[in-house]
């Protein structure tokens, strides 16, 4: 692939073009050569040159899509290394030096290799990771650019480590509190299109003969058999109508808006999620105000932060209050979303002017109330997927034994 470039050398400013597999590649070749490059940008209309070069593509194409991702722990281990390096007195610039060569992930290396190149063309480090927005979310950006202005860039790295170890955490707790419901879910699933497509017209043809009326709920399996026989692609079209109907209108403001709003009032994974929120609020809000970010600042970057688009709403919400002059006590009473504990821990902490440790302290306490009902959120679904289940056997029992009872029954009548 071809890119033009405009970099900075001794005898001045120079331009020209490079055949390279990626920009960092050509960022690098041009450091080799002593100039500091200042923009890389990918010539048009690569791909149409030739055969040879539409097949490069398609295979740089391949290639990205076999290329192993950016895992949560790869950015553990980043903002780890960086913590270690920097609070060590190596320079930005040789750490991520070090950081790319180390990086298990050929999108990291590539992704470091930009934020370097950037770096030295004297962009601003924050602007160096928002310009990989699918590397760094703003969370990160945001606590990058608080650092800068701090001048504590190493204690901003290791906050930001244990804010991304505590996410992974309840990522995987989540997971695996999911596993076991998801797998008895399933199996009723497949059970139910089984009994209806096999079972059920085996007994049809018996019941045929019976040549008496069958019973209510005979009658109900029957219809369900037949339907799912004669219309079960439309099902699965509708379903499957309906999925993307579905991820499309989440792929909207209003929609996620509405959907993130019904996720806090669902019965028993709501008031979970709700607390897992109140905990990401109070964790990321704790760590911009002990970086020295101002709170309506701070509230500012926690909204971009907040996995829900409800919660991020009020969070702005509170921010514009702050600006008009009103307390942050005040400004969280009207949102009506926080408990009477978090609204407490705020109130006792404008008066402390600790409001960083207590949010800490709400983080905590509501983090470990979502580790231990996740645990036991199977133990609370479990109950509701047995009744269940009894209620489906009862309906197959009566359905398919109901009437051969009754056949044997009419048959000990006659011969008494």
């Amino acid at each position: 692939m071809r890119f033009a470039w405009a970099g900075r050398s001794p005898q001045g400013l120079q331009e020209g073009e490079l055949d390279a597999a990626s920009a960092g590649a050509v960022a690098e070749q041009l450091r080799g050569q002593g100039i500091t490059p200042l923009r890389i940008d990918a010539m048009p209309g690569q791909a149409a040159a030739g055969s040879d070069d539409a097949g490069s593509g398609w295979l740089e194409r391949l290639q990205g899509l076999l290329r192993r991702g950016i895992a949560p722990v790869d950015m553990l281990i980043l903002a780890r290394q960086l913590h270690t390096l920097l609070k060590s007195g190596v320079p930005i610039l040789r750490a991520l030096a070090g950081l790319t060569e180390s990086a298990a992930s050929q999108q990291m290396r590539e992704s470091l290799l930009q934020v370097r190149a950037s770096l030295e063309s004297g962009v601003d480090l924050s602007k160096c990771f928002a310009q990989q927005p699918r590397v760094f979310d703003p969370f990160f950006v945001a606590m990058v650019r608080v650092g800068e202005m701090t001048g504590r860039l190493d204690e901003v790295f290791l906050r930001l480590f244990h804010h991304m170890e505590f996410e992974q955490f309840m990522r995987q707790q989540v997971k695996s509190a999911l596993r076991y419901p998801t797998f008895v879910i399933i199996a009723m699933v497949v059970a139910i299109a089984v009994i209806n497509v096999w079972v059920i017209p085996a007994f049809s043809q018996v019941f045929a003969t019976l040549g008496a009326e069958l019973p209510l709920a005979t009658r109900l399996l029957l219809a369900t058999s037949n339907f799912t026989l004669q219309y079960g692609w439309a099902l699965l079209a509708g379903a499957g109508v309906a999925f993307f109907l579905w991820r499309h209108w989440l792929g909207t403001a209003a929609g996620r808006l509405a959907w993130d709003r019904l996720t806090l009032r669902m019965p028993i994974a709501g008031p979970i999620v709700l607390k897992a929120q109140l905990a990401r609020f109070a964790r990321s809000l704790a760590l911009a105000l002990r970086s020295g970010v101002a709170v309506e600042q701070s509230l500012g970057v926690v909204a971009q932060t907040a996995d829900n688009r409800y919660i991020a709403q009020k969070v702005e919400g509170m921010r514009a209050s702050i600006e008009r002059g009103e307390s942050l006590l005040r400004a969280a009473i009207q949102t009506q979303v926080f408990t009477p504990v978090v609204l407490q821990m705020i109130a006792v902490g404008e008066e402390t002017g600790a409001v960083d440790e207590l949010m800490q302290e709400v983080a905590d306490l509501y983090g470990n109330e979502v580790q231990y009902e996740l645990k036991t959120l199977s133990q609370q679904i479990e109950p509701i997927l047995i009744v269940f289940l009894g209620v489906l056997v009862l309906i197959l029992a009566m359905g398919v034994f109901l009437p051969i009872w009754d056949l044997g029954r009419a048959n000990f009548g006659g011969r008494s």
